[in-house]
């Protein structure tokens, strides 16, 4: 008896264990038989731009050190730094007494030409009086004796001849003194100019309109001339046109090719908060070979001097652009070296390997030049999770909008 009722009891155990082991496998194939849920996107097609953003930052659209052409002590000087100067503005004055000695005796020497000059004209003028009479009392006696032979004398009339050459040659003498006192006058001339320059260059003189950034030296400082790049001499001031500053960008060897003039910047100062636009005027056409970066320029107007140079911009630079462009999100593209591809879903819901080729790239988008159609839906995330020919359930994939997207 006992042993039947143990029997009994491990048949039911069986029973039991087999019913638990189809109930569990049951469970098991529905899930295995359940597709996979997969957030896909579609393929669309619309606007894209890539663009780089990079720090830039404010310089002077020129800037000077101005240094004194003759050496003399500072008589006055009247700006300081931050003053606003204009082009042709005297700054300071030099005092060089002893130049303006040498400008008063070339001035003398200048008149005193000029009177030489006054003079030889006038011994020009007897010369050809001169030469007219003589010349005519040498034509009379010719004349009578050509009439009256023996009735001059021959002496005579040779003498007469030698004094109408003497007198014409005199004439020549005299016009040849009149030319070298005008030549002569030239000289005093240039030289008198040349004493008259560096009488000028004791002005020290704003060559633009700008801001003065640095003064060197104080009335009564000796300032040496600065006439060679070898002579090591103290300016007086730096100045540097301020109303209108480059913006400086280093931009990097892979984006040089989209580099262009008249390429549009986005130009944002955390200093003062403004943001605004600008175009690119220049570039070095050179990369730096320490940075393996191109100098990049934006000339921004600064009227009101509300920038200063030194301040630092963000900027984005537009690179590439196209107007009608097959868009998919960026992490819908799989890479494996050089080739990219996509997970396609087709009519079925199946899972499809497919090779793309890309274009325009974002940070959050790119473009697909070949390997896809408008409409189509991609896997946008997981990929690793399916494999082709598997079965999915698709749902929408959050995907950031292009002013979501952050640049470069």
């Amino acid at each position: 008896m006992q042993r039947k009722r143990i029997l009994w009891i491990a048949v039911l155990v069986l029973l039991i264990a087999a019913c638990v082991l189809f109930v569990l496998t049951r469970k098991g194939n529905v899930a295995a038989a359940q597709p996979r849920a997969a957030a896909v996107v579609a393929v669309t097609r619309g606007p894209l731009a890539s663009s780089l953003t990079v720090a830039g930052q404010f310089e002077p659209y020129q800037e000077v050190d101005l240094h004194a052409k003759v050496s003399g002590y500072i008589q006055w000087i009247k700006v300081d730094i931050g003053d606003i100067v204009h082009n042709g503005e005297v700054l300071a004055v030099l005092e060089v007494p002893e130049l303006q000695d040498q400008l008063d005796g070339s001035l003398a020497e200048v008149q005193h030409a000029q009177a030489e000059i006054v003079r030889a004209q006038s011994e020009v003028t007897a010369a050809k009086a001169n030469y007219f009479a003589l010349h005519a009392e040498y034509t009379r006696l010719s004349q009578a004796a050509a009439q009256q032979p023996g009735l001059i004398a021959q002496q005579e009339l040779d003498d007469a001849q030698a004094k109408d050459q003497q007198a014409q040659a005199q004439i020549g003498v005299a016009q040849a003194s009149l030319e070298a006192m005008r030549r002569q006058l030239g000289v005093t001339t240039a030289d008198s100019h040349r004493y008259q320059t560096l009488k000028d260059y004791e002005k020290i003189v704003s060559p633009f309109n700008g801001v003065v950034t640095m003064r060197y030296a104080d009335t009564g400082s000796l300032i040496q001339a600065g006439q060679d790049s070898n002579t090591q001499t103290l300016p007086v001031v730096r100045v540097a046109e301020s109303d209108l500053l480059r913006l400086r960008m280093p931009v990097p060897e892979s984006d040089v090719p989209y580099i262009r003039i008249g390429g549009q910047v986005q130009i944002s100062v955390n200093a003062t908060g403004k943001t605004f636009t600008g175009s690119i005027v220049r570039f070095t056409r050179a990369l730096d070979p320490s940075t393996r970066t191109m100098l990049t320029e934006v000339d921004v107007p600064n009227p009101k001097l509300v920038l200063s140079p030194g301040m630092y911009a963000e900027t984005t630079l537009e690179l590439q652009q196209q107007a009608d462009a097959l868009i998919v999100p960026m992490q819908a593209v799989m890479q494996n070296g050089s080739q990219n591809s996509v997970l396609v879903l087709d009519s079925t819901n199946h899972v499809e390997k497919r090779n793309v080729t890309l274009g325009v790239q974002t940070a959050n988008r790119v473009q697909i030049t070949s390997g896809l159609r408008e409409g189509e839906r991609v896997i946008a995330s997981g990929q690793g999770n399916y494999q082709p020919g598997d079965l999915v359930t698709p749902h929408p994939a959050f995907i950031p909008t292009a002013a979501e997207e952050v640049s470069e």
